[in-house]
């Protein structure tokens, strides 16, 4: 479920790359894609509206099957300029990077990887788990004071739990404050990431500063009577002090975001950049095998990709 971008979602340079709106309720179809072998929805990017504060990828998988020895397969891959954060709501997901680190993922449980100026990883089957495989992994564009550091990995076994309406659900906050309650996982940006498990209508507090979007997993909500179900995007806009859901049928959905990202950015493959050279230079540095980006212990193989199309057009002239 770590990517990649392609054209289809996001054209590789700064156009059409969407603006804070006033309160808004604007909907979009997410696009179905074949992730190692699982079928993802993406809702974020899309073209119109590739960031919602820092985060600037969203990618539902499954439901979908797997084994002990056969989950999402995706052999090493490389990734600049942005954090992963892999939320699993049913099932396991084990996790290798290029820092040695390896961590299985279960519900209730947060990975979350900082890519700074390279780093790689694999996610694999566990060995053991059987069953059903469901969840999103997120990615956060960095700013320009931490993109160029080092990479890291953090795993939080414990998240915070917000109530929400008597008797309407309750929170859990993936990354950021929310209502009272902070993550402790590590943001650079000022922003919020969090799990809604809605049995009744509710209202959620939120932050005027911020723009947000919101992502059904499962069930429906409807914002000021524009339905919203799983497969599509629902941007919010900013200047909201509070967000009426109305729920007619269990539902999860994950809330996103954050004070509008004030760097444009530049996304190809599995790279947030703010140039097209600083992709080209990524992308050398992967096929070239340097130690940029480290080496990953999977028995998968290791990813490769073709030049960007714009090589390719030079290339042809």
């Amino acid at each position: 479920m770590s990517g990649p971008v392609s054209t289809v979602d996001a054209p590789p340079d700064l156009a059409d790359t969407g603006h804070p709106e006033a309160p808004c309720v604007e909907i979009g179809d997410s696009r179905e894609a074949t992730v190692g072998r699982i079928r993802v929805r993406r809702a974020l990017p899309r073209r119109g509206r590739r960031t919602v504060g820092a985060w600037c990828f969203a990618d539902h998988m499954g439901p979908a099957d797997v084994t002990e020895d056969s989950g999402l397969d995706i052999g090493p891959h490389p990734h600049i300029g942005l954090q992963t954060v892999t939320w699993v709501t049913d099932g396991q997901v084990l996790h290798r990077d290029s820092l040695g680190s390896e961590q299985v993922i279960k519900p209730g449980r947060l990975n979350l990887m900082t890519a700074g100026d390279g780093v790689s990883h694999a996610e694999e089957a566990t060995g053991h788990y059987r069953g059903t495989l469901e969840g999103i992994q997120l990615w956060v564009a960095l700013p320009e004071a931490t993109r160029h550091g080092p990479a890291a990995f953090e795993h939080h076994a414990e998240l915070p739990h917000a109530d929400l309406d008597a008797g309407a659900g309750a929170a859990t906050v993936l990354v950021g404050e929310f209502s009272g309650a902070t993550s402790p996982a590590r943001h650079d940006t000022p922003l919020v990431g969090v799990d809604l498990d809605l049995r009744a209508s509710a209202t959620v507090p939120l932050r005027t500063d911020f723009e947000y979007a919101l992502v059904v997993l499962k069930g429906a909500v409807a914002v000021h009577g524009r339905p919203l179900h799983p497969g599509r995007l629902g941007y919010l806009g900013e200047g909201r002090d509070e967000l009426r859901l109305e729920v007619r049928e269990p539902t999860r959905a994950i809330l996103l975001g954050g004070e509008p990202f004030p760097e444009p950015i530049v996304m190809w493959w599995n790279f947030v950049a703010r140039t097209r050279a600083e992709i080209d230079a990524a992308h050398a540095s992967w096929a070239a095998q340097d130690d940029r980006f480290g080496r990953v212990r999977s028995a998968l193989p290791r990813i490769p990709v073709a030049a960007p199309h714009w090589q390719r057009a030079e290339g042809e002239r």
